[in-house]
């Protein structure tokens, strides 16, 4: 009997240990540590913070655990993902994969496909996941379904308004405000902007101000077709045939050719700083290049006050926006590296360090709890008045908008690259062509584009 009962313990010891993932002996302990490598591209105020975090998980939880995070901080993107580039690639004088790395989902993809990276949902239960927001999840998931990039910070897009500039259009035109929570509304606004400006200086025929720009055009073009219950992309290529794609089209085009839609190769920010814009949409991240001063050519300077409005959308559409930003990918080795690597990363993106890491930015925690509970909370504490009416917009998005995920695969990049420079080319043309009274129809512009 005491044989029979003894075999049953060790047998459901076997199932237990099946279950539970990694044993004892697959993990690290204060006797037997593991120290792990980790490389970001963080910089300034954020690289501070993540210091100091990864030095109190080694003070703290690392150290019960047996758990040492040695950090390598890379000065640029472009040189992370350089050196990741190399890596993939196999190169001769490559350096040693890092055990975890800051990455977009479009790098993972190449690690991924070498069955290189650890699939997290391995050592997440279903319960601890359900902690997070879905649409960021989603994002961090490529192609076979795997977990493989988790989210640690992330942005959504934003309407960046020039309050000070808005009040003195709208007190000599009557312009509303409420015009601002449509693309359509935007796009009049624009052309009444343009007529008004143009008419402060009649001796100067032409010589209209742009009202508002699109930091990503392509980004615009994708959420506006969700928004209208369609997408901009059929497998891994652009569908421009659509008629909700032509009504986004020809809502932009009209005000573009005419001049009051500002076709510039940099961020709308800098635009901002010379008063050659009223408004803007563009990422909550880029917050802090927005300034409370505007220089005009003259060298006269003006202050100024920003007001941050929801992401505009397409009248009748959805309430959506995109979101997007880095996250983790962790290094397939053994178990127990595995193990510490995905111990550290639920510590880091769990809502008291994770709000630690982004108050200070543009960018947006990752929990649910941390959205909907210590982002409201930690509104009142900003110091930053812009990052404050920041988060204000974006809490209130989140209750209001669902969140788009851009869909991940290895040429969407060069997609969207050539997408935005062939859109703001063919309008600079026709903006050209209208000014010499030669502007082609919306038809012939829009089949130009296909082309």
């Amino acid at each position: 009997m005491k044989r029979s009962a003894m075999a049953w313990v060790c047998a459901l010891g076997i199932v237990l240990g099946l279950f539970c993932g990694c044993s004892d002996r697959d993990r690290p302990s204060p006797k037997d540590p593991v120290t792990l490598t980790m490389w970001h591209n963080y910089g300034g105020e954020m690289q501070k913070t993540m210091d100091a975090l990864i030095d109190e998980f080694n003070s703290t939880e690392g150290k019960e655990q047996g758990i040492v995070i040695n950090v390598t901080a890379i000065s640029s993107s472009a040189e992370l993902n350089e050196s990741l580039e190399m890596i993939a690639n196999s190169d001769p004088g490559a350096p040693a994969m890092p055990d975890i790395c800051t990455v977009y989902p479009k790098v993972a993809i190449r690690f991924q496909e070498k069955g290189a990276l650890v699939d997290l949902q391995e050592y997440f239960t279903q319960e601890e996941l359900e902690n997070y927001l879905p649409a960021f999840i989603e994002e961090g998931k490529l192609e076979d379904g795997g977990l493989y990039v988790f989210p640690l910070a992330k942005s959504t897009e934003i309407l960046y308004l020039n309050q000070t500039l808005f009040d003195r259009f709208a007190q000599a035109t009557g312009a509303s405000q409420e015009k601002l929570a449509t693309f359509e509304g935007i796009a009049e606004l624009s052309q009444k902007y343009y007529r008004w400006t143009d008419a402060q200086t009649p001796d100067t025929p032409g010589d209209g101000k742009a009202f508002f720009t699109a930091d990503s055009w392509f980004n615009l073009a994708q959420v506006g077709m969700v928004q209208l219950g369609d997408s901009l992309l059929e497998g891994e290529s652009l569908d421009l045939e659509s008629e909700k794609y032509r009504h986004i089209f020809e809502t932009l085009w009209v005000p573009a050719v005419e001049g009051g839609i500002a076709l510039y190769d940099g961020y709308s920010s800098d635009l901002s700083k010379t008063g050659d814009l009223v408004c803007s949409t563009g990422s909550s991240a880029g917050i802090l290049f927005y300034g409370d001063t505007i220089t005009y050519p003259d060298n006269r300077v003006e202050q100024v006050e920003y007001s941050i409005l929801p992401f505009p959308v397409f009248a009748g559409g959805e309430k959506a926006a995109i979101q997007r930003g880095g996250g983790l990918m962790v290094a397939k080795s053994e178990t127990r590296r595995e193990y510490a690597a995905a111990t550290f990363v639920k510590w880091l993106t769990a809502p008291r360090q994770n709000m630690r890491f982004i108050a200070s930015t543009g960018y947006l925690p990752v929990t649910k709890q941390a959205f909907e509970t210590d982002m409201a909370r930690q509104i009142d504490e900003v110091e930053d008045g812009r990052v404050k009416k920041m988060l204000a917009a974006v809490t209130g998005m989140y209750e209001e908008y669902r969140f788009f995920t851009a869909p991940t695969f290895a040429g969407f990049d060069e997609l969207g690259k050539d997408y935005e420079r062939d859109f703001k080319a063919l309008l600079r043309r026709q903006g050209e062509s209208a000014r010499s009274g030669t502007a082609p129809t919306v038809e012939e512009a829009l089949a130009q584009l296909k082309d």
